[in-house]
């Protein structure tokens, strides 16, 4: 047997059994090294492929599909920096948990650390980034390195998805010549239809034991606080609104939650928290007997004031697998349990609570989202946010940048029965690769909007390049306060003479040539009614549909603190 057949027929048993396992999307970045990965990728029927030129914008891109799918996906790149171009995504999923499959082609041994070109150090290039690294064999093709190479595939898959779901990354030494060979015989191998190792894996729960002692330790309590920070599940809402209304609690519900569109009942649910909790006398006031939280810390900067003000109060923090997501850094219980499951038992138990303490939350919610959801007749970031929320369509997908993009959804988007999936890069919540991440869900399914900043819009421009290749379905509306306008509402701003260079950092482009380059279709909205209407023609529209709206970053700011000082006034003035 040849080289060329024995490569072939490694690297095609290497994909099929991918696909056995249920990986069957792979995102390709071009080169040299990669040959043999790509091409039999390409080749086998039931893989669907997608060739994004830049590798930074590849990973991001094939996050976004990973998040949205729920299920790994791979990347694929040449050797040298190529794979070093995945880093910041391969962060973002560590932290994000969301499943890839990175496979890296490498130089073979021998040209290693002697000057080879494109030749780097790549054996566990992610550190601890990667929650398994295994620098594949040598190609060969007898017996026991197909069953080799399929246990690594199969391994693989179900590594980036088990537990707290991550990259895995799998880093391949290839010698030339690299060109497979499609017309061999049998090529896919002979494996049975299910993965080599085909996994099965049961959800955590407490025992009846612990779900009592729980139960005994917070039902004499009246009140307690339910707190869904940023997790994927939309399952999960129907079981904590159901825990919530059963103990008459109310439910600070993250944007990214999941819990705040939906056709599950929403009384309980308080999506006005942010400004509610920005006043330290109201969070006195608001202090809990307990708090129960479910997915990770809420983005809500008032929220972290408000348990970090109150660390004495007992804590539970509820993850499915593992983890310490805990930055207030109180002393806290963790459940290793599943969360739908752990509501629907804790439902069942009696507490203590009249109801009193749920209506007060009501009645603070009432009052901030009279202020926050007041219709205006000038175009602001806030209305922008509101009037998005209201013409996305049952069904869709909205992607949401850092920064001033997601404390804007998080103030402004309130409780909808429509079914809006929210999506966001929260793990490391840095405003690289939003323009890939939001296309790589967009390739999935149902209309999708990418809302996001014209910095998060400039640092990953290039990933409009998958819109043009691939003809996808996306409306990015696009907030251009020229620069950084989260920085405007930070101390920073008070030192005006490095703040326009280091902090505001205007760029003054025009986005429409951008746009245009790349095949899309450009509108500028100035009103409330051109907003709708250009948001409406969107969805029908066929392809990318970049909508800007231009504001300006201290009037935002003074527009907002209005907001919310009135807030807070009016909350203060409540006689209790």
């Amino acid at each position: 047997m040849n080289h060329t057949e024995k490569l072939s027929r490694y690297i095609a048993n290497f994909t099929d059994e991918l696909v056995k396992s249920g990986l069957t999307d792979v995102v390709i970045s071009p080169g040299s090294r990669s040959t043999p990965l790509a091409m039999t990728l390409s080749e086998h029927p039931e893989m669907s492929q997608w060739v994004i030129l830049d590798e930074r914008s590849a990973a991001f891109f094939a996050l976004g599909m990973a998040k949205k799918k729920k299920r790994p996906v791979a990347i694929v790149c040449t050797s040298g920096t190529a794979a070093a171009n995945y880093f910041p995504a391969i962060v973002e999923a560590y932290y994000s948990r969301v499943p890839l499959v990175v496979l890296t082609s490498d130089r073979p041994h021998e040209l290693r650390d002697v000057g080879a070109p494109q030749s780097i150090g790549q054996l566990k290039l992610f550190g601890d980034y990667a929650k398994w690294f295994h620098e594949m064999a040598l190609p060969e093709a007898g017996d026991a390195m197909l069953h080799y190479v399929r246990s690594k595939a199969s391994r693989a898959v179900y590594t980036a998805n088990a537990g707290n779901a991550g990259p895995v990354h799998l880093n391949f030494p290839l010698r030339e010549p690299l060109v497979p060979d499609f017309t061999l015989e049998n090529l896919w191998g002979d494996s049975p239809e299910h993965a080599y190792y085909p996994m099965y894996a049961g959800s955590r729960q407490l025992s009846d034991e612990q779900v009592e002692q729980l139960s005994g330790q917070i039902s004499r309590l009246s009140k307690g606080l339910i707190v869904c920070g940023p997790q994927t599940d939309r399952a999960f809402a129907e079981a904590a609104v159901r825990f919530a209304t059963a103990w008459k609690l109310p439910i600070l519900a993250d944007p990214l939650s999941q819990l705040r569109a939906g056709n599950h009942a929403k009384d309980v649910i308080i999506e006005g928290y942010d400004a509610i909790l920005r006043n330290e006398t109201i969070r006195n006031k608001l202090k809990p007997d307990y708090i129960i939280r479910f997915g990770a810390m809420p983005v809500s900067k008032p929220y972290l004031f408000f348990v970090k003000e109150h660390g004495e109060v007992p804590q539970f923090i509820v993850e499915q697998e593992e983890g310490y997501r805990e930055p207030a850094g109180n002393r806290s219980a963790f459940i290793y349990a599943d969360p739908a499951e752990l509501c629907n038992r804790l439902a069942e138990k009696t507490n203590m609570s009249d109801g009193e303490w749920l209506r007060k939350w009501q009645s603070m919610n009432d009052t901030a989202k009279c202020y926050l959801l007041k219709q205006e007749d000038d175009l602001t970031e806030g209305s922008t946010v509101r009037i998005m929320a209201e013409t996305i369509p049952d069904g869709g997908n909205l992607y949401v940048g850092n920064s001033m993009a997601i404390r804007d959804v998080d103030t402004f988007f309130e409780t909808t029965s429509k079914s809006v999936h929210i999506m966001g890069n929260r793990g490391a919540n840095g405003i690289d690769g939003m323009v890939s991440s939001g296309l790589g869900a967009a390739a999935s399914s149902g209309p999708t909007v990418l809302l996001l900043g014209d910095l998060s819009f400039f640092h990953d421009s290039n990933g409009l390049l998958a819109a043009k290749q691939y003809h996808l379905n996306i409306t990015i509306l696009l907030i251009n306060n020229d620069g950084g306008g989260i920085f405007s509402f930070l101390p920073q701003n008070n030192h005006k003479q490095h703040f326009e260079a280091l902090f505001g950092t205007p760029m003054n482009v025009d986005f429409s040539h951008l746009v245009n380059m790349y095949g899309g279709n450009y509108v500028n909205v100035r009103t409330i009614g051109e907003l709708k209407n250009a948001l409406d023609d969107s969805y029908q529209y066929n392809g990318l549909s970049v909508i800007e709206v231009k504001t300006d970053r201290t009037g935002n700011m003074q527009w907002h603190r209005e907001k919310w000082d009135a807030i807070t006034n009016d909350l203060l003035n409540v006689k209790e």
